[in-house]
């Protein structure tokens, strides 16, 4: 019998789940913070590309139409 068969066997229906916890007092597993991480980057990323999109419209396309005048 290979190990997996045996792992199997002993878990029963808990085998292939992710229980391992992070801390044992938080309800958050190993897996539901690897999401949490990769979201929160995603959002940041998001969040500089707004950032520099405003930044090239409040200093090169409003002063070019007429919109306000860059002051300084």
């Amino acid at each position: 019998m290979g190990e997996a068969k045996r792992r199997k066997n002993s878990l029963g229906e808990e085998y292939g789940q992710d229980t391992t916890r992070i801390l044992p007092w938080i309800p958050i597993n190993k897996t539901q913070a690897s999401q949490f991480v990769a979201i929160t980057t995603r959002g940041a990323w998001i969040g500089i590309g707004s950032m520099v999109v405003a930044w090239v419209i409040i200093r090169f396309i409003g002063p070019a139409f007429g919109w306000w005048e860059i002051v300084g």
